[in-house]
């Protein structure tokens, strides 16, 4: 398996996916669940991670933040990847790598593009037809919009609030709640891999302003649309045959 592409552009929001090892259901139980997100809390306090969603699946995470320049992403992600394997390897008795061995990252872009990153994250359990609402789905960010915390909230309600030039936060969780009521009623919840395989998605100037921020890195990286999402993804590499 080729190794997940990964680039880090201060000011920008990424949306990071991380797999189980093997995709293995690592995460299957409440208090691996619990650990992880224990560990977000952490890394927010820690490292100032400005976290805008989160879902903790199975076997895999998806995690929607802010880059502030600081190299936030980087630590968090050693500190909550890394404690959350050692604590499980240590239940289990086992040895033998947790994650796969990168996470991938994609920037995204703000207003539609971030209102339907959010919306994709929320689904993500809906998708898995694990349940039939993201409300029944605790361990994730929406839950959290939703039914604030008083004590060890993740999410950064300011920088919602900031990026979506909403005021309050009641108004930005009936917002909210009525982008997903419109997504189930469309059935519009369907899997879109740009969402997670591309270093950006956005509209045609953001996707080139990323190209140019990546300098030579950015060089050979293409535009596509799929479906009605247009991202910037790595060139296909044709495999090479022996005549």
């Amino acid at each position: 398996m080729p190794r997940a592409n990964r680039y880090f552009l201060p000011g920008h929001v990424w949306h990071i996916t991380h797999r189980c090892h093997k995709k293995e259901f690592l995460l299957k139980f409440s208090k691996d669940r619990k650990r992880w997100r224990y560990w977000l809390f952490e890394a927010k306090k820690r490292y100032g991670l400005c976290v805008l969603n989160f879902i903790i699946t199975s076997n895999h995470i998806h995690l929607l933040v802010v880059d502030c320049g600081q190299g936030e992403i980087a630590k968090s992600m050693q500190l909550i990847a890394g404690r959350t394997a050692q604590e499980y390897n240590q239940r289990k008795k086992r040895n033998g790598a947790f994650w796969e061995d990168r996470y991938h990252a994609t920037a995204v872009d703000t207003e539609h593009y971030l209102a339907r990153c959010m919306v994709y994250i929320d689904l993500n359990m809906v998708r898995a037809g694990a349940v039939s609402h993201p409300d029944d789905w605790c361990w994730s960010g929406y839950c959290e919009i939703q039914k604030p915390l008083q004590r060890y909230a993740v999410i950064d309600t300011k920088a919602l609030l900031k990026l979506f030039g909403v005021n309050q936060f009641e108004r930005f969780q009936q917002i909210h709640k009525g982008w997903i009521e419109d997504m189930l009623k469309s059935e519009g919840d369907k899997r879109i891999p740009a969402w997670t395989q591309n270093i950006a998605v956005g509209s045609q100037d953001y996707l080139t302003s990323v190209k140019s921020a990546l300098g030579l890195a950015g060089r050979h990286k293409a535009v596509v649309n799929e479906g009605d999402v247009q991202g910037l993804k790595e060139p296909v590499t044709p495999y090479m045959v022996d005549l």
